[in-house]
């Protein structure tokens, strides 16, 4: 993520208050663009240095309290003790500050931890005033800070025979220890209320292809990415949405599900505009609303995930609406534009428009987007023949080799412990008849999850952001999938497929669930953020699971399944094939019903434009590489 001084780096807005006995602020220093610096003094002490570009503040830590609740959003205050001084940060690129916080976190543990120069012998030891950016995190600094916190959680010795005694004499009531169940894991060992141990706050390390994106993004460029399914586009989003400023930056996506992946509203909720259908004076008027107007005057950078589900013409609107209503002539009114997507994949919906006009093919494209830019590795998949199978159908190439490994799958015995395969429908109206069916051909009592919504008179705007409904009914042997990250290392991530075995006794009577990965465990409610209109925060408590019998093609997107099953009879979309066939993770788990080459198809235009995208970089690449050459050469010389 970042490493070296950027770890002790930021730039942000802070407020400096300075709080009296019962906690109220009797001095307060606003500062827009502040450089916010972690470093130490001639003593060692942990200082916190703001500079507002003229003069710098330090502040030295004695006792911290640190609150980190709205982190994600950018925001944290560090309370420094005894001088009653807190330091709110605000509008922070969020992997940056939890970097930053985990950074003076473990420090100040460190420092803690040894005997910290008392006054009078900071007065004799004469030293010259110094400040020093505090260094990098290293192994021993986080395996001291876990040491120090394993102590501090250590469980107390166990009681001896005398004071077990004591005990019982005195009456006091002695808590016996829970037997271990072998079955249900609950899920409290997956989310611990505190995590046992930290680690190195560096992340999954940026591919080279990865880290020239954010290079780009972060230097200002409009860009354009795609890349095939699997490579990664949702993951590399949210790196680019957690290294912006937040309350300038806003992420969005063509459908709900795709903004749900990124932590973003969807981009007709951003727009304000309804369907777009509108003609533009009256999609300005709608867009000059209270609430909606503050999205597009206050966005500096507009992220749309999902890209080649928006239509041409929508696009065309919406950048003719930014520059009116921030009175700029630059192209979308001069907001930088990170837009995502495989245009190989779903296209836009038409509703019976006929063809489909992509996004690369509205009026405004060439000059709102400045690089294009291809994601070419594949993470999702392992097996090299299995991505090269992919690929082609992705091109709308079906060979005789292609046919035969797809026809082989139809007898692949992928159930196994109770978990049957997840059939992948073209048509929403298929998958919810066949679990509902499913579900009423099991024997048993039905179970009822009823969601907690933050606003009930909001139920639909949140439905059509949630990954899960707001009701759930469950039964023992239904199939389900897992809708959230819970535990990635023991694969229970989302779209990890599983079987209701049990549940537990009570009032809640919670589901317990076998997953195909091995684990078991008791499912509780998971809650789930959503943006609405006029900044609005929605959320939705419910537990992370849906039926699984069938789920649709089109909610399938950014989903990678353990076992599917596919029929592809009732395709009618370029690029749906293609995009049911990505979601398996091997061949091995996947079965492919009826196949029929004719399905595959790929849209002659969306070729057209891979094709000239892929020239361009061969030649902007082949640019570099004569300029890299010269340069050596020059150098040679000198």
């Amino acid at each position: 993520m970042f490493q070296g001084e950027d770890a002790a780096h930021l730039l942000c807005c802070v407020a400096v208050e300075h709080l009296d006995a019962s906690g109220q602020a009797t001095k307060r220093q606003v500062i827009r663009k502040a450089a916010v610096t972690l470093g130490r003094n001639e003593f060692q002490e942990i200082v916190l240095r703001v500079h507002n570009g003229k003069a710098p503040q330090s502040f030295t830590f004695r006792e911290m309290q640190l609150f980190t609740r709205f982190a994600r959003d950018g925001k944290s205050t560090i309370k420094l003790l005894p001088g009653n001084i807190q330091v709110l940060i605000s509008d922070c690129p969020p992997d940056r500050l939890h970097v930053f916080l985990k950074t003076l976190s473990i420090k100040y543990q460190a420092w803690k931890a040894k005997k910290p120069m008392g006054d009078r012998a900071k007065m004799l030891a004469g030293l010259p005033r110094t400040f020093e950016t505090i260094s990098p995190l290293q192994k021993k600094d986080v395996q001291q800070a876990n040491e120090l916190r394993g102590k501090v959680n250590a469980p107390p010795p166990a009681k001896g025979l005398a004071e077990r005694t004591s005990n019982k004499t005195t009456g006091q009531r002695v808590k016996r220890r829970q037997p271990d169940s072998s079955e249900c894991s609950p899920v409290k060992a997956l989310h611990p209320a505190k995590k046992p141990s930290f680690s190195l706050p560096l992340g999954r390390k940026l591919s080279k292809e990865q880290a020239q994106i954010l290079d780009a993004v972060l230097s200002g460029k409009n860009i354009f990415f795609t890349g095939s399914a699997g490579t990664g586009k949702s993951y590399m989003l949210k790196r680019i949405v957690g290294s912006l400023p937040p309350k300038s930056t806003y992420a969005t996506a063509s459908t709900g599900v795709a903004a749900c992946h990124i932590g973003g509203t969807t981009l007709h909720n951003f727009a304000g505009i309804g369907s777009g259908s509108a003609p533009l004076e009256q999609c300005l008027e709608l867009a000059r609303r209270p609430g909606v107007l503050q999205h597009w005057t206050s966005c500096r950078h507009l992220v749309i995930d999902e890209i080649s589900m928006v239509e041409a013409q929508f696009f065309d609107k919406l950048e003719a609406i930014a520059r009116s209503i921030r009175r700029s002539s630059e192209p979308f009114g001069g907001m930088q534009l990170i837009v995502c997507g495989d245009f190989l994949q779903l296209p836009p919906v038409t509703r019976g428009k006929g063809k489909p006009s992509f996004c690369f093919q509205a009026r405004s494209w060439r000059k709102c987007i400045q690089l294009n830019m291809e994601l070419t590795e594949v993470r999702r998949q392992t097996d090299k023949s299995f991505i090269s199978l992919l690929q082609e159908i992705r091109l709308g190439r079906v060979t005789e080799e292609v046919t035969s490994e797809l026809m082989k799958t139809a007898y692949n015995c992928i159930e196994r412990d109770g978990i049957l395969a997840t059939r992948l429908c073209t048509h929403k109206d298929d998958v919810e008849l066949t679990n509902e069916n499913k579900l009423q051909q099991l024997p048993g009592v039905i179970h009822t999850f009823e969601a907690v919504d933050s606003d009930p008179q909001l139920v639909k705007t949140i439905d059509a952001q949630s990954p899960v409904a707001q009701v759930l009914q469950l039964k023992v042997g239904a199939q389900v999938m897992l809708t959230k990250n819970l535990d990635v290392q023991r694969g229970l991530v989302n779209g990890a497929r599983g079987v209701v075995v049990s549940f537990e006794p009570g009032n809640k009577g919670l589901p317990c669930v076998r997953f195909l990965c091995g684990v078991t465990a008791v499912m509780k409610p998971e809650r789930w953020v959503f943006k609405a209109n006029g900044g609005l925060y929605l959320s939705r408590q419910q537990l992370p699971l849906k039926l699984a019998w069938a789920i649709s093609i089109h909610k399938s997107q950014g989903m990678t399944l353990d076992c599917v099953e596919i029929s592809l009879a009732r395709v009618f979309e370029c690029g749906q094939a293609y995009v049911a066939l990505s979601r398996a993770m091997s061949p091995e788990g996947l079965r492919v019903m009826d196949f029929d080459p004719h399905v595959v198809r790929a849209d002659p235009d969306v070729l057209l434009f891979y094709k000239r995208l892929r020239k361009e970089r061969l030649l902007r690449q082949g640019s570099m590489d004569e300029f890299v050459s010269r340069e050596e050469q020059e150098n040679e010389r000198l």
